[in-house]
């Protein structure tokens, strides 16, 4: 293929830009680091290391490290995208 007949990335993987530029998703005008900091807050790091089996959730896990694999690994930002969505309606959990 050439260079420019591939697809055109889409909105969600800009640094700090919103994750969707559809408006009728649930997930426009939200940045990947606000999903992150939502999922810590209501899941915390353990949980989400255990529904996403990725190091930066259970090894020191830290919103920058997470952030930086998550923007260079579609399969695990799709994961970590559709565990903010499928919880969007739970209440926060108690600490």
């Amino acid at each position: 293929m050439k260079p420019s007949a591939l697809p055109k990335p889409a909105g969600r993987f800009l640094i700090g830009k919103p994750v969707d530029t559809n408006p009728k998703s649930p997930l426009h005008g939200l940045t990947l680091e606000m999903i992150l900091n939502a999922l810590v807050e209501r899941h915390g790091w353990e949980a989400m290391g255990k529904a996403v089996d990725i190091r930066c959730f259970t090894r020191d896990p830290s919103i920058k490290s997470s952030l930086a694999f998550l923007r260079r690994t579609p399969w695990a930002r799709a994961k970590v995208e559709a565990m903010y969505l499928s919880g969007k309606a739970e209440p926060a959990r108690k600490r």
